[in-house]
Order: C-alpha cells, then sequence, then structure tokens
C-alpha cells in the first residue's frame, strides 16, 4: 500500500485500506458455523478482533494469560452484545507446559475449530528467560505459537474435513520484521544476553511468526489440507505491546503521529484474513492494509523457513513434557 495509502486511507485493490475498521471488513459476514481462538484477546487488537468476530456469530474461545482480565473482557462484549459466544481458557505461551495444557482443556470441549489467530505477544522486553530457559520474545512471540498451532492443526484438519468450510490460521507479524539480526534467525545465540538487542530480538521474533506461517502453508498445500495460513502486519497501534518502549519510542510516536490506527483499525486486516470470503484459498502471503504486500527478503526465504521448522522441533522435543 505504501506511504500514500497509509495516510490517505485510500483502498486497494481489495476494496480495503488503511483507515477501514474490523467492522468495516465484515460487514454482513455470517460467522455463525464458525469457532475462532485468539490468543491474547484481552486487549488491544486482540479483543477488538473478538468482539467483532462474536458480533459475526463466530463462537470466540479467548486464549489469555490472565483470567481474570479475560473474563472482563467476556463481560464486556457481552455487555455490548448479549448474543455473542465467548469463552476464555487461561494460556501462558512462554510456558510449553501451559501450551499443552491449554490444547488439552480445549480439545476436551469437543468444538470444531475453524479459525486460529495468533495474536498475543511481548515487545522490547529486557532479557530474560521464560521457566523452560527460552528467551522471552522468542519463546512467547514465535515457539509457544508454533507448538499451539501444531498441537491445534490435526483438531483444525478434522473440522474442515468433516464441515468442508476452510480452515485458516492468522499470525499476527509486523514490519518489524525487517529490523533483525544480520543472519536474520541467530540460532546459535537464541539465549546469549551478550548479544541480545530488545529490538532486534522482536524484529527476530516477527520473522518467524512469517516464516513459521510461509513453510506451514506449504506442508497444509503438498497434504491437500483445506487450511490456509497468512501472516499480517496490523499497522502502528498503540496497545499495551509498548509498555516497554521508552522516550526513543514516544517520540518517534509524536513525528509519526499521521501513520497511527486507532485499534478498529489495527484489527482490521486480522479481521479480514479471518472472515473475508474473497480469499478463499489464498495462503502463504502477508496482508498490511487488509492488502497483499511484500515481507522483507528473509521472510520468502524457503531454507531458512525449513531451518526455523527443525529448530523448533528440536527445541521443544528438547523441554520436558
Amino acid at each position: 500500500m505504501g506511504i500514500y495509502g497509509m495516510v490517505t486511507g485510500k483502498a486497494g485493490k481489495s476494496g480495503f485500506g488503511s483507515a477501514s475498521t474490523a467492522e468495516d471488513v465484515t460487514q454482513s459476514i455470517d460467522a455463525n458455523h464458525l469457532t475462532a481462538i485468539i490468543t491474547g484477546g484481552t486487549s488491544g487488537i486482540g479483543l477488538e478482533a473478538a468482539r467483532v468476530l462474536g458480533l459475526r456469530g463466530a463462537h470466540v474461545i479467548i486464549a489469555a494469560r490472565n483470567t481474570k482480565a479475560a473474563n472482563e473482557s467476556k463481560e464486556m462484549i457481552l455487555k455490548m452484545n448479549p448474543n455473542a459466544r465467548i469463552d476464555y481458557l487461561q494460556l501462558d505461551l512462554s510456558s510449553i507446559k501451559s501450551v499443552r495444557s491449554f490444547v488439552h482443556q480445549f480439545l476436551a470441549l469437543n468444538l470444531p475449530l475453524n479459525i486460529l489467530i495468533n495474536n498475543a505477544g511481548v515487545m522490547f522486553c529486557p532479557f530474560q528467560l521464560t521457566e523452560d530457559g527460552i528467551e522471552s520474545q522468542f519463546a512467547t512471540n514465535h515457539i509457544g505459537h508454533f507448538l499451539l498451532t501444531n498441537l491445534l492443526l490435526d483438531k483444525m484438519k478434522s473440522s474442515a474435513r468433516e464441515s468442508g468450510i476452510e480452515g485458516r490460521i492468522v499470525n499476527l507479524s509486523s514490519v518489524a520484521h525487517t529490523y533483525t539480526y544480520t543472519e536474520g534467525i541467530k540460532f546459535d545465540s537464541i539465549n546469549d544476553p551478550d548479544t541480545y538487542s530488545e529490538k532486534k530480538a522482536y524484529g527476530q521474533s516477527k520473522l518467524a511468526n512469517l516464516l513459521h506461517s510461509n513453510a506451514l502453508s506449504r506442508k497444509l498445500q503438498e497434504e491437500g489440507v483445506n487450511i490456509t495460513v497468512n501472516s499480517v502486519h496490523p499497522g502502528l497501534v498503540t496497545t499495551n505491546l509498548f509498555r516497554h518502549s521508552g522516550l526513543g519510542m514516544s517520540v518517534f510516536k509524536a513525528m509519526s503521529f499521521f501513520l497511527w490506527k486507532n485499534i478498529p483499525q489495527g484489527a482490521a486486516t486480522t479481521c479480514y484474513v479471518a472472515l473475508h470470503p474473497s480469499l478463499k484459498g489464498v495462503t502463504g502471503k502477508y496482508f498490511a492494509d487488509c492488502n497483499i504486500t511484500t515481507p522483507s527478503k528473509f521472510a520468502t526465504d524457503k531454507s531458512l523457513a525449513d531451518e526455523l521448522w527443525d529448530f523448533s522441533i528440536k527445541l521443544i522435543d528438547s523441554l520436558p513434557n
């Protein structure tokens, strides 16, 4: 879309642009037959996506670390839309144990799964290791979602097969994927505090989201599975993600105020990719402002995507179940 489209809100080929809201892009869509999981659905664009999918009739499961906040989000959505079908389950993406527990609880509900929106994330965190000994941004933004997706794939495949409805996986990436380490993903030193950069580590994790999407998309196409996998850049949106940003980010925001979106606009691309009928069969793409756009060279590197996939599997397998 470019800077011009971002500033003016001019619609692209999809008919939508940076000024479109989540309600705009899902207008008249009936999602009553769909069940969706949204990670991080208690605030910001995750909460707005949960609200709008619920508004369109989908049964939404909010996956959240803080169950008190999840319950408050559910009550807020129900207050606005008493007919919404909203539930929540506890999920801490930085914990392999928690991811496995969440999947176990969800499968026990015996629900179909048509849409998985991997929305949650952390940004610009000071260096720290998770309980599993993994750098926190890489663990939360990539490894947690990678494992969650893999553990839910069989349910998504069976739901698509039995219902004939296309499954959709949406991974929240970011334009920040372009600002990463020199090698793209520093496989040999993920957990090295001496070479850690909070901003490059975030970019690395967002690049990992894109690479994961592309690798999974190829694998599912090879299997002939009726599930699409796409990545989205929601745009510049002021949310709780910026709690670790400092003075420099405040100055940047002040200088670039004309590029920033409100939360309904920030959730638009996620909801568009998750629900819009025009995207049937579209997979392995990267979206910004509700239009397909071109990611970085690293993001389209098939060998890097395959290396990340293998690295992620081995890392998870090396941890206690």
